[in-house]
């Protein structure tokens, strides 16, 4: 009968804890549309990663507090998709999100996903030292986070832009060197920049540098 085939799916997706839409339809006998129709029927959960093709039924997932679940690589949230979760973790968030804060809570890169999405009607959009940070639309959240962020911002020592032209100048010619390596080459050239700055510079921007020089053999 339809029921036990629907009970008997359901009990195999607690099982395995998520299904393909085409393993489920093998389980049911039926159409990919009838397996569809199911998982709207279950009110089945969608990964936001994975191209959305893997599935999860409610009770299943363990959220974190951010309200996100991963098992095996693949991602679920219960604000639903991803430009919904992204919404949800910039709105609760202390002090809004850049790209790289939201990609590290995601677990995948939204850099992409973000700038291919330069207005959000659910979301505020400003550039602070160089890069885009997010905020809640509803003005007082906006206001505090805001607040929050430039508080933050204040309590990063950074390089000052011209500093900061020349240590990635320095980079550019150097890569191999480790942080503290190019805060000497740079003392050479009169530039008093800390290594504890230029580290913050790279890690404010998200990117990457040696943190010890190579060895050597």
């Amino acid at each position: 009968m339809p029921i036990d085939i629907d009970k008997k799916a359901i009990r195999a997706i607690h099982q395995k804890k998520i299904i393909v839409i085409e393993n489920l339809a093998s389980l049911l006998n039926s159409s990919i549309k009838t397996a569809r129709r199911r998982l709207k029927l279950w009110q089945a959960i969608t990964s936001y990663n994975k191209n959305g093709r893997y599935y999860t039924l409610a009770g299943i997932p363990d959220f974190d507090s951010h309200g996100l679940w991963e098992y095996r690589q693949v991602r679920f949230s219960q604000h639903g998709n991803l430009k919904n979760t992204i919404i949800a973790l910039v709105s609760h968030s202390r002090a809004g999100l850049d790209a790289a804060e939201a990609s590290d809570l995601l677990g995948i890169s939204v850099r992409s996903f973000l700038s291919s999405r330069q207005k959000h009607a659910d979301l505020k959009r400003e550039k602070i030292q160089g890069r885009f940070v997010y905020f809640s639309d509803r003005q007082k959240d906006y206001l505090h986070q805001k607040q929050l962020r430039a508080a933050m911002t204040r309590a990063i020592k950074l390089p000052s832009d011209i500093e900061a032209i020349a240590i990635l100048v320095e980079t550019i010619k150097n890569p191999h060197l480790s942080i503290d390596q190019l805060a000497l080459n740079l003392q050479k050239n009169n530039y008093r920049i800390s290594s504890e700055r230029i580290e913050n510079l790279f890690s404010y921007h998200g990117l990457s540098i040696k943190k010890t020089p190579d060895s050597t053999f």
